[in-house]
């Protein structure tokens, strides 16, 4: 599909109308000024040889070009407004399932500059942003104890089999699983002494659901409960302990990741930001902007950190490895320290191992019993059904 002002020519058109749907698509530097402007600005028009375009206005910047003092290219005064207008259409319309170019026709804006300003905005697009809500009024609903029927319906999913079929997404388990707030569910989990302290590893019978460190194995044991009030939990060393083993190997720097199956719920833009870090080289770092440029949200590097804040599997989602953007650390959801001990461990291959205890008390467990011949508990493969 052809792209709107992908070309120098199309950009140029677009400056001397000074096309306000094109602010925000592209940004104009003017090399005797030395000034760079949105394209609807309504300074004097400079001559076409003194004109470079650049796709982003950190990108202008980053060329040597300030901002328009009149324009404010660096600003989202219109932008905002636009997605503030777009934003209050969709909640408006909570019940329907809107197009892009409904929503497009509704804020007298293009499909394709909506689109694109929407989700530099709001950090997802504007069918990622109808889900959410649809997500948040379902969960409401069926905290409120509503029918799984009725409640489908009030959200916008219009019958309960277009519900199912999108329920993994939507609520990370079956919606008659979440009205009795994991009533019914099992979740399995152990813990053990790590050189970051313990461990807990927890998962349902699809995958891993959480990896946390602390400093003792009830507190640990505590939040769990408190997430999965109802569910049925269980202290199950012998199931974990493969999977404790391959969070032992990464600590000792014997292996760069950690492969595990995972059974985790995840909003659009969570899903974005936690595949993003997942590709983070094991030993780097990147900022929180940097990760915001990735997953195409630049200005959400707020929505970012609280994405990494959320992350519920250290280590198999590699949160600590984004930093400040100067490099210093910023919060770390099992605490700054362990945060460093990771950083410094990817650098040297390896946290030192604390001296072994005879005594691991209440079923713990190092998971040495899937130690390998070679000596590596990561020398196989390990899958969910691994530890069945």
């Amino acid at each position: 599909m052809k792209t709107a002002w992908a070309t120098d020519t199309e950009r140029w058109d677009a400056v001397t109308r000074r096309n306000a749907e094109a602010d925000g698509a592209f940004f104009y530097g003017v090399r005797t000024t030395g000034v760079f402007c949105r394209p609807s600005c309504a300074s004097r028009l400079p001559r076409r040889g003194n004109v470079q375009f650049f796709a982003s206005a950190d990108a202008a910047r980053a060329a040597g070009y300030r901002e328009c003092k009149r324009c404010q290219p660096g600003g989202l005064p219109r932008e905002l407004e636009v997605v503030n207008r777009a934003c209050a259409v969709l909640d408006a319309a909570a019940h329907e399932r809107l197009t892009l170019a409904q929503l497009s026709d509704a804020v007298h804006l293009s499909p394709f500059h909506l689109q694109r300003l929407f989700k530099r905005v709001v950090g997802v697009s504007p069918r990622q942003y109808q889900a959410a809500r649809r997500a948040a009024a379902l969960r409401d609903a069926l905290q409120r104890g509503t029918g799984v029927t009725r409640a489908s319906v009030d959200a916008g999913f219009g019958s309960p089999s277009r519900l199912y079929d999108s329920a993994g997404v939507e609520l990370g388990m079956a919606p008659s699983v979440y009205r009795r707030k994991g009533a019914g569910l099992v979740v399995r989990y152990a813990s053990a002494p790590t050189a970051l302290g313990y461990v807990l590893v927890a998962a349902t019978d699809k995958g891993i659901c959480r990896i946390a460190f602390g400093d003792e194995p009830a507190a640990l044991a505590d939040e769990l409960r408190a997430e999965f009030s109802n569910a049925k939990l269980t202290e199950d060393p012998a199931r974990l302990a493969p999977f404790i083993a391959r969070v032992e190997a990464y600590l000792r720097g014997e292996q760069e990741r950690v492969e595990l199956p995972l059974d985790i719920a995840a909003t659009a833009f969570q899903q974005r930001v936690w595949d993003a870090l997942q590709r983070i080289p094991y030993g780097e770092t990147r900022s929180y902007s940097q990760i915001a440029e990735v997953v195409g949200a630049p200005r959400a590097v707020r929505a970012v950190a609280s994405a990494c804040a959320s992350n519920p599997v250290a280590l198999a989602i590699p949160c600590h490895r984004v930093v400040q953007k100067g490099g210093a650390l910023a919060g770390y959801r099992w605490g700054l320290q362990r945060k460093a001990a990771l950083l410094a461990a990817e650098a040297s291959r390896g946290i030192a191992q604390p001296a072994a205890t005879s005594a691991r008390g209440n079923g713990e467990t190092t998971g040495k019993s899937t130690t390998s011949a070679s000596g590596n508990p990561a020398a196989e493969p390990i899958s969910w059904d691994h530890a069945a």
